[in-house]
């Protein structure tokens, strides 16, 4: 599965942008969609996922309330809306995949979270300018 994902931008503190994942050659029906961002010097770290049937949706801590997931299957897409971003946003977003159920940290466990998806692509540059 290979996805592309899009709509990085710099954007001013509490602003808005919408990053897109999409996939080539295939549909994104049977996976459950992830999205992590890596801000300079620091590790990889998850911020949303959303299960294949999109019942189940969950958010890191920080973006409640201001991120929202959603999947068009219509256009095979599944989009990350961004509101109020703040500076600590700032990041390379990743849109990755999972068979079905979205993945769940396993602590002690030999794979790491990233280590359950797959389809890790370029990223977006998501700047945030406070």
């Amino acid at each position: 599965l290979q996805l592309v994902v899009s709509g990085g931008d710099l954007v001013q503190s509490g602003g808005s942008l919408r990053l897109s994942c999409a996939a080539s050659g295939d549909t994104l029906d049977d996976y459950a969609i992830g999205w992590f961002r890596q801000a300079p010097a620091k590790n990889r770290d998850g911020v949303s996922c959303i299960s294949a049937t999109g019942v189940s949706i969950n958010y890191e801590d920080s973006v409640k309330g201001r991120f929202t997931l959603a999947r068009d299957k219509a256009r095979n897409i599944v989009y990350l809306q961004m509101n109020s971003l703040k500076p600590e946003d700032e990041g390379v977003y990743y849109c990755v995949a999972a068979p079905w159920a979205c993945p769940k940290e396993s602590p002690g466990a030999p794979e790491s979270l990233e280590e359950k998806f797959s389809g890790w692509g370029l990223g977006t540059q998501v700047t945030v300018s406070s």
